[in-house]
């Protein structure tokens, strides 16, 4: 069995939805099909039919995407507590430290499905205000995909480094126009692929800063708990110590970038050897891998993956 000390749990961000994913533990935990009861009460929409049947588009809507995904986060927790999986630590990347701070006691599973309500709502209309999209570059170090966004963005189309991945691997985010004059200059430098991210704008950069606005209004008089275990967070890459305005780190969590790198870095430097991605796909499992050298990577999405990391 792990060992709890020494382990964290990830949870996955937006673009990782796939249809049917959450459908094996739905229909074979009782616990997690409670978790989408309480999803569709807040969102007042049929989430679990989207998500089991919906196509692809629908589920590319971010208002769609984030409480989906964050769904499948959840069950695949309660579903690795069950077995008695516990970790000492969470993060998530991007959308996925709303599941990390559920996990660490800090929201209750309703207070997180309001808040990603909440959250989706402003950026997808932010997003209809400001049409971007993003970009994942492979095979460059981030230091020089961060100098061509800034050189690209000074000629007057916006483009800035948003997401950074592994060593090699940054996401971009801007205009359609900035991100594709980014992408051909990161080829000409040396860049293995450029892949577009199946997201509907520019999140995680300046053409979030309307929705981060509204979203800090909105979510001011949330109660947020202390955590009952580490927390590393993106906007810092380390661990989160303070708590007091928590509202504004998740305002300010919208519009800046995800160092993720980091973050598993300060993971593996307080004693995290065994890193369990709950939620769909294994794309933070994969980062994981490619980044921190003898550890441990798993990931839980259904019941087969849940059977094989026991």
């Amino acid at each position: 069995m792990f060992e709890p000390k020494t382990t964290a749990f990830l949870f996955s961000g937006q673009g990782s939805q796939y249809t049917g994913m959450g459908k094996a533990l739905y229909e074979s935990i009782p616990a997690c099909k409670e978790i989408m009861d309480v999803a569709e009460d807040v969102l007042d929409f049929p989430l679990a039919q989207t998500m089991f049947f919906g196509t692809a588009e629908q589920l590319a809507r971010t208002t769609v995407s984030q409480p989906a995904i964050m769904a499948v986060s959840l069950m695949a927790l309660t579903a690795v507590r069950e077995k008695g999986v516990d970790a000492a630590a969470a993060a998530g990347h991007s959308l996925g430290e709303y599941a990390a701070m559920t996990a660490c006691g800090m929201l209750t599973v309703k207070e997180a499905f309001t808040a990603i309500k909440l959250r989706s709502e402003a950026m997808e209309k932010a997003a209809n205000s400001a049409p971007g999209c993003m970009s994942a570059i492979l095979g460059l170090p981030a230091d020089v995909v961060t100098e061509v966004c800034e050189s690209v963005a000074s000629q007057g189309d916006y483009v800035s480094a948003v997401n950074y991945n592994s060593k090699v691997q940054t996401v971009i985010a801007g205009t359609p126009r900035g991100v594709e004059k980014a992408e051909a200059a990161l080829k000409e430098k040396g860049a293995k692929r450029a892949v577009r991210l199946a997201v509907s704008a520019a999140f995680h950069s300046d053409m979030m800063r309307g929705a981060a606005e509204e979203f800090a209004e909105k979510i001011a008089g949330f109660d947020f708990k202390t955590p009952d275990r580490a927390f590393y967070c993106n906007l810092h890459g380390n661990r989160l110590t303070d708590f007091s305005d928590m509202p504004a780190y998740l305002s300010e969590h919208i519009c800046s970038a995800v160092h993720f790198t980091d973050e598993l870095a300060a993971m593996r430097e307080a004693g995290i050897t065994t890193f369990i991605e709950l939620g769909p796909g294994k794309v933070l499992t994969g980062l994981v891998k490619k980044t921190l050298d003898d550890v441990t990577a798993l990931n839980v999405e259904d019941t087969d993956t849940l059977e094989s990391i026991l």
